[in-house]
C-alpha cells in the first residue's frame, strides 16, 4: 500500500473558449503523503485554483492520471466522483458556503446525510465536530448569528465530520480579518497536528509559512516545491 494519498502523473487540464485551446496545466507530476500539510501558491492565473479543483474531484483532467488513495479517480463516474467527495475529501472555501437558514449544527451535519447516515449519528458526530473546533456554545446558532471566523469554524467542521482523507481549503482566511485569521490557521495546524492531510491554496506567504511543503506553480507547470525550512520533517 502506497503511502501517498495523492499522486498526479501528466495532469492535463485545457479549455476551450471560442475557437481557442486554452493550457491551463501542462502535465503536472506529483505525491502528497497521508498526514501531509502542503500550500500552493501562485498568480493569479497559474493553474493553482483549477488544479485544486482536480484534487477535490469537482473537475477531471483532459488527460494524465489521478490517483487518489490508490484509486484512479480520472476514470471514474459522475455518481461515483460525487461518492469521493463526500466521503474522501472536505472542502474549506473562502465564501464559507453555509445555507443561510440552517443551524451550524445541521450545516456540520449534512455530509453525513449524503452519506447516508442515521439522525442520531449525524447529531452525535456534528456535536463532537463543533466541540472540537471551538464551538460548542453555537451549534442552535444560523450563519447570520455568527462572526466570519465562527462561520469559518463551521464550515470547517463540516469538511472534518466524515473524516475525510485530505482537507482542501481554498483561500481560507481570505475573508477574514487578521487576527481571525490567525486563530482560523491555529485551527488548521491542530487539525494537521491530530493525523489529517492538510491542503491550502493561498496567495499569503504568512499563511503558506503554516504549511510544512510549499508548491509555487506558474504558468500551468510546478516551478517549485520546497520543504519549509521552519520545520524539521
Amino acid at each position: 500500500m502506497s503511502e501517498n494519498v495523492i499522486e498526479t502523473r501528466g495532469i492535463i487540464r485545457d479549455f476551450r473558449l471560442g475557437q481557442e485551446t486554452v493550457h491551463v496545466l501542462k502535465g503536472i507530476d506529483l505525491d502528497i503523503k497521508k498526514g501531509d500539510y502542503v500550500a500552493f501558491m501562485g498568480p493569479s492565473g497559474s493553474g493553482k485554483s483549477t488544479f485544486m479543483n482536480l484534487l477535490g474531484c469537482l473537475d477531471t483532467p483532459t488527460s494524465g492520471s489521478y490517483r487518489l488513495n490508490g484509486v484512479d479517480v480520472s476514470m471514474l463516474s459522475d455518481d461515483q466522483l460525487a461518492d469521493i467527495r463526500n466521503t474522501e475529501i472536505g472542502f474549506v472555501f473562502q465564501t464559507f458556503n453555509l445555507l443561510p437558514r440552517t443551524t451550524a449544527l445541521d450545516n456540520v451535519a449534512l455530509p453525513m446525510i449524503y452519506a447516508g447516515k442515521s439522525k442520531k449519528e449525524r447529531n452525535q458526530r456534528a456535536e463532537e465536530v463543533l466541540t472540537s473546533v471551538g464551538l460548542a456554545d453555537r451549534m442552535d446558532h444560523k450563519p447570520n448569528q455568527l462572526s466570519g471566523g465562527q462561520r469559518q469554524r463551521v464550515a470547517v467542521g463540516r469538511a472534518l465530520v466524515n473524516r475525510p482523507s485530505i482537507i482542501l481549503a481554498d483561500e481560507p482566511t481570505g475573508n477574514l480579518d487578521s487576527k481571525t485569521g490567525v486563530e482560523i490557521m491555529a485551527l488548521f495546524d491542530q487539525i494537521h497536528a491530530d493525523g489529517n492531510t492538510v491542503i491550502l491554496v493561498t496567495h499569503e506567504e504568512d499563511i503558506a509559512e503554516h504549511a510544512h511543503r510549499i508548491i509555487r506553480l506558474r504558468d500551468g507547470v510546478i516551478e517549485s516545491d520546497t520543504r519549509n525550512k521552519a520545520w524539521n520533517s
